[in-house]
């Protein structure tokens, strides 16, 4: 008998010791999903205890956390987190959040977590946002079609600003992993993002109509653009993100539809991209009306392994069968300037090393190619440089292969 008390009063101090870490670092009022009816058991619907946590947290001022504790799955259909808060919202996962399986559950929803119109906003724990999406995966259209329907994406910060995502995992998202729309001073710090190499639309981060955005210290490695950068988008940082496998990093596509805003300072640095299709990417659409601009771009102090097209601006873009109408036969209307790739070290997979294919309607201008030395994997091969419709540009230091601007 008194064993078995001893054994009791040692899982109760485990599981005393085990929340207490949880909470660690939250420095307001404590909601605890499993306060509210969360089971934790992978199989129960968990959405309604988090949307009462949510909701009682954005009530209380301060800085209230809402937290989902280590211990089991918490099965979420999506969810929308909406604000204004009366507070800076912290949501501290250390257990696992998981999807719904397939796409059943998701009818009317293209996101899984979505935070909305929140001013404040710290997710963190060292918990996973698991989108399981290989139960989606069969089902996507978009690599064939060109109007499909899309998938949802797993974390989606709309209309937020002053947020933050940091020490989190998402494991294999449906679409996208985390998109951030419409929205001003995000930072994505030391986050791991994974899924397989094939799996589709898996893009990490993806950001489009934002401001003020860091994505710092982070590892991606999906079947898409490690991080991408979408139409009206500007001062946006991209650094220490080891890339691979996936797509590289890339602006656009851009150009495809008539209402798209200008990107303009980005800044992509001391980064490692590994086994990609692509390092870093400028891609737009051929025809389109609106001439977006692309402008103050910036690729420095960057490592590639094994990377095929690893300096790439490609402005005929068009993966579908039915890019041969005539609509899309005309050059791009995207305006390309002042995009500058200093102090890149790569080994190519492909001998064609720099492609700089600019739009005949609106050649690009104000290139920039410093110290740039790109090795073809094949040694005793050189590497090379192709250039269409690029009116000058700037060069120096080192350059391997030789500048064809």
């Amino acid at each position: 008998m008194a064993s078995r008390l001893g054994a009791l009063l040692f899982l109760l101090a485990m599981a005393a010791a085990w929340l207490a870490a949880d909470v660690a670092g939250a420095v307001g009022p404590v909601f605890n999903v499993t306060d509210f009816g969360a089971v934790a058991d992978g199989k129960t619907d968990d959405s309604r205890a988090f949307l009462r946590a949510w909701m009682k947290a954005c009530a209380t001022p301060g800085r209230p956390a809402v937290v989902v504790p280590r211990g089991g799955s918490y099965l979420l259909h999506p969810l929308v987190f909406r604000g204004p808060c009366r507070g800076y919202m912290e949501v501290r996962v250390v257990g696992v959040l998981r999807a719904p399986a397939g796409l059943g559950a998701f009818r009317g929803c293209r996101e899984w977590v979505h935070f909305s119109n929140v001013d404040g906003l710290l997710v963190t724990g060292s918990g996973t946002f698991d989108g399981r999406g290989a139960t989606a995966w069969p089902l996507n259209e978009c690599p064939r079609k060109r109007d499909c329907k899309l998938l949802p994406t797993s974390i989606k910060l709309g209309r937020v600003r002053n947020a933050t995502i940091t020490d989190v995992t998402s494991l294999d998202s449906k679409f996208f992993h985390v998109t951030v729309a419409g929205s001003h001073g995000v930072r994505i710090h030391h986050v791991s993002i994974r899924a397989p190499r094939d799996s589709p639309n898996t893009d990490g981060v993806h950001i489009q109509g934002s401001s003020d955005v860091r994505v710092t210290d982070s590892a991606v490695a999906t079947g898409d653009d490690c991080v991408s950068v979408g139409p009206g988008t500007s001062d946006v940082l991209v650094s220490g993100v080891t890339c691979g496998p996936g797509h590289g990093i890339s602006v656009g596509s851009l150009g495809r539809y008539p209402s798209e805003e200008d990107v303009r300072r980005l800044r992509v640095a001391n980064c490692t991209i590994a086994g990609t299709s692509n390092g870093v990417r400028i891609k737009t659409w051929r025809g389109g009306s609106r001439p977006t601009a692309v402008s103050g771009l910036v690729f420095e102090d960057i490592v590639m392994r094994k990377v095929r097209n690893p300096i790439i601006i490609d402005q005929e873009y068009c993966p579908y069968a039915s890019c041969r109408r005539e609509s899309e036969q005309r050059p791009s209307a995207v305006r390309i300037s002042d995009v500058k790739f200093r102090n890149i070290r790569v080994v190519s997979a492909t001998q064609v090393a720099v492609k700089l294919s600019c739009s005949e309607a609106s050649p690009c201008r104000g290139l920039e190619l410093r110290d740039i030395d790109l090795r073809y994997v094949r040694r005793g091969v050189a590497t090379q440089s192709q250039c269409a419709h690029v009116a000058g540009g700037v060069v120096g230091g080192t350059l391997v292969p030789p500048s064809c601007i």
